[in-house]
């Protein structure tokens, strides 16, 4: 089953680089864009023989290490 997960970081946490990304956007002359926020996003195949099984595979691998869940949200996607 494939899988996508996206971590960002939960609102009120500072975000040096998607500032850095938003500063070097505005100096390409794209001034239109504003509020970057920086993620990460991991494509996954899980062997599950069901959905449920699945997510809580996923679940543990973003809480024991994929996203660090005092700074981070994360979203799991089973397609």
């Amino acid at each position: 089953m494939k899988a996508r997960i996206i971590v960002t970081l939960k609102t009120g946490v500072l975000d040096p680089q998607g500032k850095a990304i938003e500063s070097a956007l505005k100096s390409f002359g794209i001034d239109s864009v504003d509020g970057v926020r920086q993620g990460k996003v991991f494509d996954l195949e899980v062997n599950a023989t069901d959905r449920a099984g699945a997510e809580a595979t996923l679940k543990a691998a973003c809480e024991k290490l994929l996203a660090n869940t005092v700074v981070e949200n994360y979203a799991i996607e089973l397609g």
